[in-house]
């Protein structure tokens, strides 16, 4: 299971979520903002570690995404929680994310994998730099209601996205 470089850097970003909190809620916000961008730097360097370096395994592939997904939905509920972000956008990502996930529950069951789609990955990709704006520029309205704006727009073509290509999956 931790045996791959890849897997250790993915636990690691595990571990980092709670640090993030931890920093975050103290009002440490500057070595928050850092160990958030660790943390999602991290996510690049597993999966190229991964990929470059032949470490692929189930573990990584359950593992790495749902890393992904704590780091971002602790950061949701933080802005959430300051009033930086409506409560029902972090809703929509939510719900997006169980929809897909069960997706991808169901498509197993039928011995079949949905890889990641690039839309999913551009959704993560530009919801881990928005977030890192929202940190760094708390104050400014603006980029709250742009970084929202953004990660409502990626998470529901992606979430709808992932439902076309497959939708195959979920008939009988």
């Amino acid at each position: 299971m931790l045996k791959t470089t890849a897997n250790k850097i993915t636990m690691l970003r595990v571990v980092l979520v709670p640090v993030f909190m931890v920093l975050a809620y103290s009002g440490s916000l500057t070595a928050a903002f850092i160990v958030y961008v660790v943390a999602c730097l991290s996510d690049f360097v597993d999966g190229y570690i991964a990929r470059h370096y032949n470490q692929t395994s189930d573990f990584g592939k359950f593992a790495d995404p749902l890393a992904d997904k704590m780091l971002v939905v602790a950061a949701l509920c933080f802005f959430t929680d300051k009033g930086q972000m409506p409560g029902w956008i972090v809703a929509a990502v939510v719900f997006r994310e169980f929809a897909v996930s069960g997706l991808r529950l169901s498509a197993a069951v039928k011995n079949r994998v949905i890889a990641a789609a690039w839309s999913g990955k551009i959704k993560t990709a530009c919801t881990m730099v928005g977030l890192g704006a929202m940190m760094l520029f708390p104050k400014i309205k603006a980029v709250n209601t742009a970084v929202s704006i953004v990660i409502l727009i990626t998470t529901l073509y992606s979430g709808v996205e992932y439902f076309i290509k497959n939708i195959d999956i979920l008939k009988d």
